[in-house]
């Protein structure tokens, strides 16, 4: 029986594949490791924003021609907004973390990172998901 390896042609995912071992390897680290601090937070953050893009591309792609997948698909794909969310949520309450303010993308110090991608994705979420006016007044 022949192993697939991240080099092999025949994987189609081989970068999703080394993902996948290297949250399972974090996992196992994390046991014996210090508590999550505010960088670990915002990398978790960004793992799982990235998910929630490709959840939303595979949906798209799988709903034409396979409805019912297309929307557990979506589904998942709130769930990890969702996740996101919490993940944010959690990373302001850790101690000294800066403020987030929801009316502009805040510049500055990298530890701000994870509000910036949280905005923007918060925003092509509604983006998406909120109907628009189409000038019907």
């Amino acid at each position: 029986m022949a192993t697939t390896t991240a080099t092999d042609p025949a994987d189609a995912h081989p970068y999703l594949r080394a993902a996948t071992a290297g949250i399972r390897h974090h996992t196992r680290a994390v046991v014996h490791g210090p508590p999550a601090d505010r960088r670990h937070l915002d990398n978790l953050h960004e793992h799982v924003t990235r998910l929630h893009l490709l959840l939303d591309q595979l949906a798209d792609a799988v709903r034409p021609e396979h409805p019912a997948a297309g929307r557990h698909l979506a589904t998942a794909h709130l769930r990890l907004w969702q996740a996101t969310a919490s993940l944010h949520d959690a990373f302001h309450t850790l101690p000294a973390a800066p403020a987030c303010t929801p009316d502009r993308l805040p510049d500055g110090p990298l530890v701000l990172t994870i509000c910036q991608r949280h905005l923007a994705s918060g925003h092509a979420v509604r983006r998406k998901t909120t109907p628009s006016d189409h000038g019907t007044a």
